[in-house]
C-alpha cells in the first residue's frame, strides 16, 4: 500500500511541470499556432468571410506577384523606408549611447528623454506630425513664414519626396532612443579593465570606440538590425495617420506612403474583404522579412569576424 502511494506521489511530481505549462501551451496553440496554419490554408481560397470559400490554389499569389502593381509599389516603399531608417537609427543610437554612458548625473535624464518617443503610440505620432506638417494650419509652415524664410505654406504631405523623408525621419526619431538604451545596457557588460589597458597602450577615444566598444556590441547590433527590419517591414500606423484627414488618404500622393501592411488592411478588410488575398500577401511579406534578416545576419557576422 505504501509503495502504491509513493508511486502516485512521484507521478504527481512529474505531472506538475506539464500542468503548469499547459495554460501557456494552450494559449499559444489557440492564438498563435492555429491562426498561423489557418491563414496559410486560407491563402489558397477566395473568401470574403461570409460566402462559401472558393478554392483558387496559387491564384492569390500569382495575382499579387504578376498582376497587382500596387503590391510592388507598396513593397518598394516599405523597403525604402526600412533601408533608410534602420542604419540611421542604429548608428545614431550607438553614437549617443557611447556619449551618454560616461555621464554620471544626467545619464538617466538623457535615457528618459530619448526613450520617450518609443513608448508613444504610433497613431498619436502620425496625428501630431500630420498637424505639424499641414499646409494651411501646420505649425512648421507658420514658423517658417513668421521668420521670413517662405512666403506661403509648403505642401509637405503632397510631395512624394518630402513624404518619404518625413516618414523616415519619424521612424528614426521614434526608434533611435530604443537603440541607445539597448546599447547602454550592453556597455555595462564590457569590463572597464579593457579600456584601461588600451589607454595605457596609448589608444585614443576613437580607437577605444571603434576597436573595443563596437566589436563588443556586435551581437546587440545584429539583434537591433533584425528587429528593426521586422518592425520596419510592418510600418503602417504612422503613414496612415499622416493622411487620415486628407484627400489623398490612401497611400499619400502617388501612393508614395503606401506600405505593404496598409495594402494588406485595405485588401483584406477595409475595401475589398478578400481574406485569402490578404493571407497570401502576409506570407509573401514573411518570406521577404526572412530574406532580409538572413542577409543582414550574414553581413553582420562577416564584419564581426573581420574585426
Amino acid at each position: 500500500m505504501d509503495k502504491s502511494i509513493k508511486i502516485k506521489k512521484q507521478s504527481m511530481h512529474k505531472a506538475w511541470p506539464y500542468l503548469l505549462a499547459a495554460p501557456y501551451v494552450l494559449c499559444y496553440v489557440a492564438f498563435t499556432l492555429y491562426p498561423t496554419f489557418y491563414s496559410f490554408f486560407l491563402s489558397f481560397f477566395d473568401w470574403n468571410g461570409i460566402k462559401a470559400m472558393n478554392f483558387v490554389g496559387l491564384a492569390n499569389y500569382r495575382d499579387l506577384l504578376f498582376k497587382d502593381k500596387l503590391f510592388w509599389k507598396a513593397i518598394w516603399n516599405t523597403i525604402q523606408f526600412m533601408l533608410l531608417s534602420v542604419p540611421i537609427q542604429t548608428i545614431l543610437g550607438l553614437v549617443l549611447a557611447n556619449a551618454v554612458f560616461s555621464l554620471k548625473r544626467t545619464k538617466r535624464a538623457f535615457e528618459t528623454v530619448f526613450f520617450l518617443p518609443y513608448i508613444i503610440a504610433p497613431i498619436a505620432i502620425g496625428s501630431i506630425f500630420s498637424n505639424l506638417f499641414d499646409w494651411q494650419y501646420g505649425y512648421i509652415n507658420e514658423f517658417l513664414i513668421s521668420i521670413g524664410l517662405i512666403d506661403e505654406g509648403i505642401y509637405f504631405l503632397q510631395n512624394p519626396t518630402m513624404t518619404r523623408m518625413i516618414i523616415v525621419m519619424l521612424q528614426v526619431w521614434r526608434h533611435f532612443g530604443y537603440c541607445m538604451v539597448i546599447y547602454m545596457a550592453g556597455m555595462t557588460a564590457i569590463s572597464p579593465d579593457i579600456y584601461e589597458a588600451a589607454r595605457i597602450d596609448g589608444a585614443n577615444e576613437w580607437q577605444l570606440f571603434s576597436r573595443i566598444t563596437v566589436p563588443q556590441l556586435n551581437n546587440l547590433t545584429i539583434f537591433l538590425i533584425m528587429t528593426s527590419i521586422i518592425n520596419g517591414m510592418q510600418l503602417y500606423e504612422i503613414p496612415k495617420q499622416l493622411y487620415a484627414g486628407t484627400t489623398t488618404a490612401t497611400g499619400g500622393p502617388g501612393y508614395s506612403a503606401y506600405t505593404i501592411i496598409w495594402k494588406f488592411i485595405n485588401d483584406a478588410f477595409a475595401n475589398k474583404m478578400r481574406l485569402g488575398y490578404g493571407a497570401a500577401l502576409c506570407y509573401i511579406l514573411f518570406v521577404i522579412i526572412l530574406v532580409f534578416s538572413f542577409v543582414s545576419r550574414r553581413i553582420s557576422n562577416r564584419k564581426g569576424a573581420d574585426a
